[in-house]
Parts: structure tokens; sequence; C-alpha cells
């Protein structure tokens, strides 16, 4: 198991994060506890929870996966070694069984982390993350930015949290704050006013990732790197949609599109045809080991076999062909190189397997992303 820094904390924390939104609903206790045996055993001490789970949230099961957390570590004896993180859900008009609808507030905020500490049977939460922004934004599915509330209200709304996570970060109850389902305005706030005034800085922004959802590359990409507050990706496996078990209408007993079919945000049309290319390349080249990695990557770029052919009056080239670019990237020459030019309806999703595997220079830094825009506008959500 491989470790990275958690932001600019002194916490190190697995490669992998062990998410837990299905215990309570989809998963029993005991699974839960396997689950966490089994995560432990293999090197990974990174588990993320929030209040509001199991998803779908329900009256009935809000803040059992927290009480399976806090039971399994009951019967422990290396807290310390584990990074535990849990988040306070935003405002909601839909959680009525929740404080009466949670607000982001400081008498809300502490209430959240008074509830989870006594779920979790821990004295501490080493990081705590806003679950959602208060203000309309572009988060769990919602495309194309509508102006909506006042701005000076959305920011004193960010420096109440701030101001409140500081004073339980000075308690002892909770060590790290984050932020999830964060847009970069909302990032560049938080950053903002953590150096005007003292607060605690963010250590890290969970958003969705995954190849039928890139728009984090689009804005919050540059902040990660440049700020060091580093992205924990959910849904990397959109809904477990790119594994590919959901292809061609299936729909196995138990799994999470099946029995929660209100989750369709990647399996609409252009999602499920992104996804046979993928998984079509992934079962066509196998999987990439340990082993055979580093040979690939010290591979030269392919060039265009048509590089070496001569003319037919048999004088060389005088240049070389346009590099092809990969899925979803354009060169700044244009669009020459493509198997087929973006689509202005939706992102490059009829590429076929063939055509993707024409594309070997994915590391040609004249190529510049061309198709976040569209997967952002298509690819919606988790």
């Amino acid at each position: 198991m491989q470790y990275r820094p958690l932001g600019t904390t002194d916490l190190r924390v697995s490669e992998i994060c062990l998410g837990t939104m299905t215990w309570g609903q989809q998963n029993t206790e005991a699974e839960a506890h396997a689950q966490l045996d089994l995560a432990v055993e293999r090197g990974i001490n990174f588990i993320d929870a929030a209040e509001m789970y199991p998803v779908p949230p329900r009256a009935e099961t809000q803040g059992l996966t927290e009480q399976y957390i806090g039971s399994w570590l009951a019967r422990r004896s290396d807290r310390d070694r584990l990074v535990v993180a849990t988040k306070v859900a935003g405002p909601s008009t839909n959680m009525d069984w929740l404080r009466g609808g949670p607000q982001l507030n400081a008498r809300h905020i502490r209430e959240a982390v008074d509830a989870s500490l006594q779920r979790l049977q821990t004295d501490y939460i080493d990081l705590y993350q806003i679950h959602w922004p208060a203000r309309p934004a572009n988060y769990f599915g919602r495309l194309g930015y509508e102006p909506d509330g006042d701005t000076t209200v959305a920011i004193d709304t960010i420096e109440e949290n701030l101001n409140t996570l500081a004073r339980l970060v000075e308690e002892g109850r909770i060590r790290h704050i984050g932020i999830s389902n964060e847009t970069p305005w909302g990032t560049m706030q938080y950053l903002r006013l953590a150096e005007r005034d003292g607060f605690p800085r963010i250590a890290s922004i969970q958003n969705p990732y995954n190849l039928l959802n890139r728009s984090f590359e689009v804005g919050l990409a540059e902040f990660a790197h440049r700020e060091r507050t580093g992205l924990l990706a959910y849904s990397p496996l959109g809904f477990g949609a790119l594994s590919g078990k959901y292809l061609d209408g299936a729909r196995p007993q138990g799994a999470r599109l099946t029995e929660f079919p209100q989750f369709a945000r990647y399996t609409k049309e252009h999602a499920v045809a992104a996804t046979e290319a993928y998984v079509a390349l992934a079962r066509e080249r196998g999987p990439v080991t340990g082993a055979t990695r580093p040979r690939l990557r010290q591979q030269p770029p392919v060039r265009d076999r048509q590089h070496h052919r001569r003319h037919d009056d048999g004088a060389a080239r005088g240049e070389h062909r346009q590099r092809r670019c990969p899925p979803g990237r354009r060169h700044p020459g244009g669009d020459r190189g493509h198997p087929r030019r973006p689509s202005e309806s939706g992102p490059l999703i009829g590429i076929r397997p063939a055509a993707i595997r024409r594309h070997r220079n994915w590391h040609d830094p004249r190529c510049e992303l061309s198709a976040t825009r569209e997967a952002g506008r298509t690819y919606d959500g988790r």
C-alpha cells in the first residue's frame, strides 16, 4: 500500500480510502466490520463516512454508518493508527429528521460533531468535512450555473463555518478540516479567509472524479496542486458503472443501481457508450501489473506509422505528420489527428476502442484538454 500526505497536515493516508455509505442500507453491521478488517489487513488506514449515511438518506437508517464504524473501533486498540473522516450535512429540505433540516451554522456544526463523536465512539475526528455548500452551486449533478443568492451572505456563511471549525480544532474534537462537492470559487474563499484570519486551512477537497466525470480538472485540479489541497476522489467507478456490470441492460441482484435506479447519472445514453468503449479496451489489454508498468512508462512515444512512408515519386516526406492526441484532448493546431471531431452535443463518447488505441501520445505536452467541458455537461454528479 502506498501512502500520501494529507494536504499540508502531518497525516499520511493510504492511497486508497475506504468508503462507507452503503453500510446500514446495503450492508449489515457484520459485513461492514468484515470490510473494515480486510481493508486494514491490506494496509488501508483511511476511512470516510458522513453523518447522513447510509445512502439513500432515510430517517430510519441515518447515522448507522458511523455507528457501525464506532462499534468496530470500540473493540480495537489501534485508533491512533487510523485516519477517520466524516462530514456535516449541508442545508437540505429533504432531511427534516436531521436537526429539523440541516443547516451550516455554528449550532448545527457543533451538534453534528457531538453526535458523530458519540456514534463513532471516539474522542476526536481526524478530518471533518463540509459535505456540500450552503449556497446554490453546481454539485450533485447540477450543471449550468445560475446566479442565485447574495455573495456577501455566502462569504459570511463560509467565515462562520471556518470560525466554528477553528474552535473545534482548538478543543481537540477535530484535527483537520476539508470540503466536499465544492467549486473553485468556494475553495478560493476557504483558502482566502484562512490566510486572512488565521483559521485552519482546508486539507482536502472531496469531489467526484472518474473516467465519466472529469469536471475536477477544469478549475479545481490547479487549486489542488498549487495550494496542496488534495483531491479525495469519490465514485471512482461511477456507481460501479465503469466495471461494466450494468452493460447491455444488466442489473445484478443486490447491486446499487438495481436497488436504487434513481441514481442514473452514469447510466444515460452517452455515459453507457463511453463505458462500453472503456470496458472493451480494458478487456482487450488486460490488467497492467506492477511488473509491467515501469516497462510501459519507459517506452518512447509511438510515432504515426505514416511518418516513414514516402511519396509516390520516392521523395521523403519533408515534415512529420501531426501527432495524434488522446481521447478528450486536442492539439493547438486544430483537430487533426482525431478519429472524429468532438460533437457539439456531447463529449468524446463515440470513440471506438480501435480509435482509442491509435492515440499513443498521452503525454504529448502539445495536447490540451478539450472534452472536459462536455464531460461535465453530460456526466453529472457522483
